[in-house]
């Protein structure tokens, strides 16, 4: 970071999308076309068609993917490094670089920092809206993410040991073999569903993606596609009709 004085302006929200260009399950994920949209613009107009985001950026190292951030109307103030366009980078890394370049280049930073993830493109704007509020309402809160019941309970999962003995993954004080017992005994658990991610700047700058208070969102199950690879891609397209929200169609001019 740099040491000169940054305001944080209070209540303020700017959105974040994070797109590299060597994704290798899926190349050109990013900028692939889904409803007739590169998959970084419906990422792009979460963000745009949401009231209280003020400004939208796209971090990445691949001008393919920062041609279509601009033309859905993100800024792309800065290329990503290549060292944080790998495998092993993670979102606080790309998060501290962002940062440090708005130190060094602008006056201000927001309150809050939204993630808008292009490889979940289903949200809608009033998650957002809703999020900033109670995290206004509530500076306790350090974070917010969007979770949905988790398909498979991990009471049912197991660790695996050299010479193949099971081991669970998860007990259950006070209750004998939960893995044995019928799913809807078990407690509900819940998935980080990585449609969005609402972090306070002070949150990020201590060096953490969410702090130690987070808070959930619940969302339907149904809205929660993560694309991963092509089987993924092609759930999302039979799924685009139903489930993209017509606020961030009307954005892009669908």
């Amino acid at each position: 970071m740099n040491d000169k004085s940054v305001q944080i302006l209070p209540g303020a929200a700017w959105g974040l999308t994070l797109g590299r260009g060597g994704s290798k399950g899926l190349p050109g994920k990013n900028v692939r076309l889904l409803g007739g949209q590169p998959l970084i613009a419906w990422a792009v107009a979460a963000g745009r068609a949401t009231p209280s985001i003020e400004r939208v950026i796209c971090s990445t190292d691949d001008e393919a993917i920062a041609a279509a951030a601009r033309a859905a109307g993100a800024e792309v103030p800065f290329q990503r490094p290549a060292e944080l366009a790998n495998d092993t980078a993670t979102d606080l890394d790309v998060f501290a670089h962002a940062l440090g370049w708005f130190s060094e280049h602008e006056t201000v930073l927001p309150e809050f920092f939204v993630q808008l993830r292009p490889t979940t493109p289903f949200r809608d704007p009033a998650w957002i809206e809703t999020a900033l509020d109670r995290m206004r309402a509530d500076p306790s809160i350090t974070c917010m993410r969007t979770v949905a019941p988790t398909p498979v309970t991990p009471y049912k999962m197991w660790r695996r040991s050299a010479d193949g003995k099971l081991s669970p993954a998860l007990d259950l004080p006070g209750v004998s073999e939960p893995y044995n017992m019928p799913r809807q005994a078990l407690p509900p658990v819940f998935w980080h569903t990585g449609q969005l991610d609402v972090i306070r700047t002070e949150t990020l700058l201590a060096g953490s993606m969410t702090g130690a208070n987070i808070h959930a969102l619940d969302v339907a199950i149904e809205t929660a596609v993560d694309i991963d690879g092509p089987v993924d891609f092609v759930v999302a397209e039979q799924l685009f009709e139903q489930m993209m929200h017509p606020a961030l169609r009307a954005v892009l001019g669908d």
